[in-house]
């Protein structure tokens, strides 16, 4: 009968899309990972990966056999989660990442609610960039996550949307661009656009909303509002980052003529299945998924 650890080389492989990438994932050496995966294979005789290209591909039934892998496993996270939560340990604190592209003031009334639930909880935020609360959830620095969503996540997360944001193009009201009416692709091309992205080098999200070849990058919008303000570009922004300088004036939204509708990026509240949450988690990841960001 498989093993959990020959399943999960299995799935982390094909997820990562090599023997050597599961490997890094895993804190293993390669051939302990190609070694768990042959196993995998005799034991149930049948061919998972193609390996006779530089990077192993799944055959047919390894893609069959995928599905089925990441079910056990989830049914196995399940366990270990269900039988954690009736120990007799008692949880001190909680740590909630939030992305600095969402608006905080939308979860006040759910913390004011902890507060009073749970007042010797001790409960901690971060407000990581772009792209990172992924990773702080993933290495068990977070409990629980809220971000822009991303198109995938790795083995073992559980997500759930509540919501979205609009994404607009803003400058400053004196910069060349701001200036113009009706504003075409190409007009964006000819000015230093200011791009958000995640401190993980391997994470290439930005790249969606990258337009003009002149670009310059952070990881926190702050940080770009501020160089808006100094004229050295424009953005794509979340509203939630830019409500306030639109407000005062200090910004201004771009007359896109190409764009006919909002762009809106998704809200994903996620948490992941290797971490047990007490009943304080639990309780909290409950009133959050009730939320509902843009409506």
């Amino acid at each position: 009968m498989p093993s959990i650890e020959q399943l999960t080389c299995f799935v982390i492989a094909a997820e990562a899309g090599s023997f050597s990438a599961a490997a890094r994932q895993l804190g293993k050496v390669q051939s302990a990972v190609s070694t768990a995966i042959n196993n995998l294979e005799i034991d149930a005789n049948v061919v998972l990966f193609d390996r006779s290209s530089r990077s192993p591909v799944l055959t047919e039934a390894g893609h069959v056999l995928l599905k089925s892998a990441r079910t056990v496993l989830h049914s196995h996270h399940e366990f270990n989660a269900h039988a954690a939560s009736l120990s007799n340990s008692k949880e001190t604190s909680l740590c909630i990442a939030i992305e600095q592209n969402i608006s905080a003031p939308v979860l006040l009334t759910v913390l004011t609610r902890f507060a009073e639930t749970f007042p010797y909880i001790t409960l901690e935020l971060l407000d990581p960039g772009s792209g990172d609360v992924a990773e702080l959830v993933r290495s068990n620095r977070a409990d629980i996550g809220l971000m822009i969503e991303q198109e995938y996540y790795p083995q073992g997360f559980s997500f759930r949307g509540i919501g979205h944001s609009r994404v607009i193009a803003v400058a400053a009201p004196d910069f060349p661009l701001a200036l113009k009416q009706q504003i075409t692709h190409a007009d964006l091309r000819q000015y230093r656009q200011i791009v958000g992205r995640s401190l993980d080098p391997d994470n290439q999200m930005h790249e969606r909303h990258t337009i003009s070849p002149q670009v310059w990058l952070s990881e926190s919008p702050f940080v770009i509002l501020d160089m808006l303000g100094a004229k050295l570009g424009w953005a794509f922004l979340h509203e939630a980052v830019v409500r306030e300088k639109l407000q005062s004036a200090e910004l201004v939204v771009l007359d896109l003529v190409y764009q006919q509708a909002d762009i809106l990026q998704g809200i994903d509240l996620i948490w992941t299945e290797n971490r047990t949450l007490g009943k304080a988690g639990q309780w909290l990841l409950q009133q959050l998924q009730s939320l509902r960001f843009g409506e």
